[in-house]
């Protein structure tokens, strides 16, 4: 494994978009490891925040593959990866020098990663677009983009809800959220080969997880058999959303149903549904 390239799979977008369920998908699909969101392992210090025996064994095996750089701290590594940090023009120079420093720690973890799982592929569902463009650098692994979308007006109403663990957002500050996501995910998507890119529709994954699970596989060049998608294993990644929290979870079909009020409130971000609609390649069914 350690003379192999890893092939990662990065599934890039907007927060409450699905990547979650999609990544414990694909980790129950041979030869793949669903390693969550990775942009945090610095953060942590390697250790996830999450419970379990086997997750604990698995991340400390990790962190003992990993060499960290003691002159790359986690805030400076989210100048790198935040999409907001696009607007702070005085710290590019520095954001510049800390490149090389974060794109070696990128990889040696998604590396160490795929050795401790016996992989081939690494599911990474950090989100954030400009991490994508720093993966896109790295020449120790074979990177895949997932560019997962869903309705707006359902992004709009997982943001208002007060049951999650994620901090509301108001209607504004949302759907500038999502323009500026999308844009920067746009740019990433585009500058990945063809023939590692797919956009992925939540609504399609949800309606038909089999096909477009197969689509996926296609795509990341894997030849593994669909898993029983009425119990998912949640596997040892190193940290995602509540989901994580059950060991075993099913997929089940279901329609989003936001609000009438959701459905306005998504209203200036609707523009992306037809940019989505022009993309290749696309899973929409």
């Amino acid at each position: 494994m350690s003379e192999q390239r890893p092939k990662v799979v990065y599934v890039m977008g907007a927060g409450r978009s699905g990547s979650t369920i999609l990544g414990i998908t694909l980790g129950n699909c041979a030869g793949m490891v669903f390693a969550g969101e990775l942009h945090l392992w610095l953060a942590k210090a390697g250790k996830s925040p999450l419970p379990g025996p086997e997750r604990e064994r698995f991340w400390s095996a990790v962190r003992e593959d990993v060499t960290p750089p003691a002159d790359l701290r986690a805030h400076e590594a989210r100048s790198l990866e935040r999409s907001a940090a696009v607007f702070r023009l005085a710290g590019r120079r520095a954001r510049r020098r800390l490149r090389e420093r974060y794109r070696r720690i990128s990889e040696e973890v998604l590396r160490a990663t795929a050795r401790a799982a016996g992989a081939t592929h690494v599911v990474d569902t950090s989100h954030f677009p400009r991490r994508a463009r720093e993966l896109q650098a790295l020449t120790g692994i074979e990177l895949y983009l997932l560019f997962v979308v869903r309705s707006p007006a359902s992004v709009v109403a997982s943001y208002r809800r007060d049951d999650v663990e994620f901090p509301r957002f108001n209607l504004i500050t949302t759907n500038a959220y999502l323009w500026l996501t999308y844009a920067l995910s746009l740019l990433a998507f585009l500058r990945q080969p063809r023939d590692r890119r797919l956009l992925v529709r939540y609504e399609a994954f949800m309606a038909d997880p089999d096909g477009v699970l197969r689509e996926i596989l296609d795509c990341v060049q894997s030849s593994a058999e669909a898993p029983d998608l009425s119990a998912l294993s949640t596997g040892i990644a190193f940290q995602g959303n509540k989901v994580l929290a059950s060991e075993v979870v099913a997929l089940k079909s279901k329609a989003d149903q936001p609000s009438l009020s959701s459905r306005i409130a998504a209203i200036p971000s609707l523009p992306w549904s037809a940019v989505f609609a022009r993309l290749r390649p696309n899973s929409s069914r």
